[in-house]
């Protein structure tokens, strides 16, 4: 295949892409394994908060990081017109295209996201509920990651990440 600007910049955002679901799936299986109750919120041992920690960097960088690279490289690479788009523009294309299931769900998902990242509520019982919402979140990102993956492959099988 040839290696275009294009294609070495989509390569290169779905290795960042992968390198997040590693790391968050593991933080997802051990919040799974540890079961927190939200009574736990608060007061997290110091190995609860560096696994929430690590849970909320990698969830807020891999929807973030999808969003500012690896879509915009697969619509280039996909030959698409893409710098008078706006972000929801982008998402209805990709959605038209087949490459992702929802732009609704999809601003569904920021607005979860920004919620649980950016917001503090004041009782333990509500941000368990955050959390809770966030968790589900994660793991609906990993599987529209896990089809861009199948769709980048499909498309562009010399791209290996």
């Amino acid at each position: 295949m040839n290696q275009t600007p294009e294609i070495l910049a989509l390569q290169h955002a779905l290795a960042i892409g992968l390198t997040h679901r590693q790391t968050l799936g593991e933080a997802l299986e051990d919040l799974r394994l540890r079961d927190l109750k939200a009574a736990e919120l608060e007061s997290l041992s110091k190995a609860d908060r560096r696994l929430l920690d690590q849970f909320a960097y990698r969830y807020t960088r891999l929807q973030d990081d999808m969003g500012a690279r690896l879509m915009p490289a697969v619509l280039r690479a996909l030959q698409e017109e893409i710098a008078s788009l706006s972000m929801i523009d982008r998402l209805n294309r990709l959605e038209q295209l087949g490459w992702l299931p929802s732009a609704e769900e999809w601003a569904d998902l920021r607005r979860v996201r920004n919620e649980f990242a950016h917001d503090y509520p004041d009782t333990a019982e509500e941000r368990f509920d955050r959390l809770q919402l966030a968790l589900t979140a994660a793991q609906r990102l990993l599987e529209i990651l896990m089809g861009f993956e199948q769709h980048v492959q499909q498309r562009f099988p010399g791209i290996s990440p």
